[in-house]
């Protein structure tokens, strides 16, 4: 007993001490430039503690904004879905962890057989037992405890890869909240500019009206021809059908975040209001900190993580693997005599094995560990230099649409001095009506674009939050 005690210590040790084989984890080196190429005009503009943290949609002041985007979290099922994958992951890597523990199982049995020759095989011993012919019964209670010792690593491998791969369903839960909720804004935004576009088409129809009635009456008093009056109800008629047509767009848009709400669109709807003209400061981080604020990047890098535990595991297989078994119990013929001390008996046990040919099946899976390292590495620093690419992406386009809007305002505010200045001639009777639809085609054109471009910096102030991280970061992990 001494002896097995002893050898039990000895592999425990063993277990507790021995060596992992396989790489050991150091994240991938992805360089990161010393600064944002577009991010000149907010260095010394905007000061760093403006950046959008926790609840970043609050940067917009907009109550309805962030009562609609505090439900995404609630109700979005592709949030759910992820929130599920976490769980799955976290209990793979449970299983995978009570390997490092002793299987203990426990086995009652009766059994009754007869025999013909004179003698009888015991149950669960092969034992063979001369009493002749007849019945015999036999009861059986047992202890069984067997533990694969972890000698090269390949269980804490194991349970190495599956943390990781939980952390990185606990980015992507995340990845999947910001998107939901970065496309809600951008919805949220696009639609409360087609209520503008709605609102500017239905001010022009209007407009349009007492244009076509001027025309009537100065047609009824001969200074008009039928051809200004036709051109009028065209043009009001046109403008009329573009208005409606509007309404496709903002249905759309509504449906679309009905459904980022977990909510059917027919059991849902958002108020026409107006759309806020004010943005955000968003000071872009460092870039080597998008490395960290991205749940993205994070996923990438913990996969990678998973990628590189995978290669022990499969490094493993080369060695020699030790189990080590015991079981005790008692067994009798007769049911009243089995728990007494004769019935008693035990075993322990040891089981080394190693595969001595396998035609390269161990080769072949630590290639293949390997390879799926290396692509994990390469899509992480492909998600990186994504990154990158959509802070620059939406930074230059703040910075140009901020620019073109300035400049189409002005457009604006001609087109609608012209339009005065067209219609006081034609009241007058020194323009045409030809040129009146020129100016009034080109006034709603101005203001319609003025609008478009609004709605595009309101989405890529979004954008750049989102790809900003939107103020997470993967310490959370």
């Amino acid at each position: 007993m001494r002896r097995s005690h002893a050898a039990w210590v000895v592999c425990a040790a063993f277990a507790l001490f021995g060596c992992a084989v396989g790489p050991n984890y150091v994240r991938p080196a992805a360089e990161a430039p010393s600064a944002y190429k577009e991010a000149a005009p907010f260095k010394q503009a905007v000061p760093r503690d403006q950046e959008p943290r926790g609840n970043w949609w609050e940067v917009f002041n907009d109550p309805k904004l962030d009562a609609l985007v505090a439900q995404v979290e609630v109700s979005n099922q592709t949030i759910k879905a992820a929130e599920a994958r976490v769980r799955e992951a976290r209990a793979l890597t449970q299983a995978a962890r009570a390997a490092l523990f002793p299987l203990v199982s426990a086995t009652a049995s009766a059994t009754r057989s007869s025999s013909r020759s004179g003698s009888a095989i015991v149950a669960n011993t092969g034992t063979i037992s001369s009493q002749g012919g007849g019945v015999r019964n036999n009861y059986n209670v047992s202890l069984d405890v067997s533990w694969e010792v972890d000698l090269w690593g390949r269980i804490r491998r194991t349970i190495e890869a599956g943390e990781a791969t939980a952390q990185a369903s606990v980015a992507d839960v995340e990845s999947a909240k910001l998107v939901a909720q970065a496309q809600l804004a951008e919805d949220y935004f696009l639609l409360r500019v087609q209520d503008a576009q709605i609102r500017l088409l239905n001010d022009t129809v209007d407009a349009y009206q007492r244009s076509l009635q001027l025309t009537r009456n100065q047609y009824a008093v001969g200074v008009a021809a039928r051809a200004d009056v036709a051109q009028a109800e065209t043009q009001l008629k046109s403008t009329q059908a573009q208005a409606i047509d509007a309404g496709v767009q903002r249905a759309q848009l509504e449906h679309a975040i009905a459904v980022l709400l977990g909510k059917a669109p027919a059991d849902f709807s958002v108020a026409a209001e107006i759309v806020p003209t004010e943005f955000p400061p968003i000071p872009p981080s460092l870039p080597s900190e998008l490395l960290e604020r991205r749940p993205d990047i994070a996923a990438a890098e913990r996969r990678a993580a998973a990628a590189n535990a995978q290669i022990g595991v499969a490094q493993a297989a080369f060695f020699p693997s030790l189990t080590l078994s015991a079981t005790g119990g008692f067994q009798s013929s007769v049911l009243s005599k089995l728990f007494s001390l004769p019935s008693r008996y035990w075993s322990l046990g040891s089981d080394l094995a190693q595969t001595l040919f396998d035609a390269g099946l161990r080769r072949a899976q630590t290639d293949q560990a390997i390879a799926t390292y290396d692509e994990n590495v390469a899509n992480y620093r492909q998600t990186v230099l994504g990154g990158f690419q959509e802070v620059e992406d939406n930074l230059a386009a703040l910075r140009i649409l901020e620019q073109e809007a300035v400049v189409q305002d002005e457009a604006v505010k001609a087109a609608r001095e012209s339009l005065t200045i067209t219609l006081n001639q034609y009241r007058a009777g020194t323009a045409n009506y030809l040129a009146v639809v020129i100016v009034q085609a080109t006034a709603l054109s101005n203001e319609r674009t003025a609008l478009a471009i609004l709605g595009r910096r309101l989405t890529a102030s979004v954008a750049l939050i989102q790809a900003l991280g939107g103020g997470w970061n993967a310490a959370a992990l």
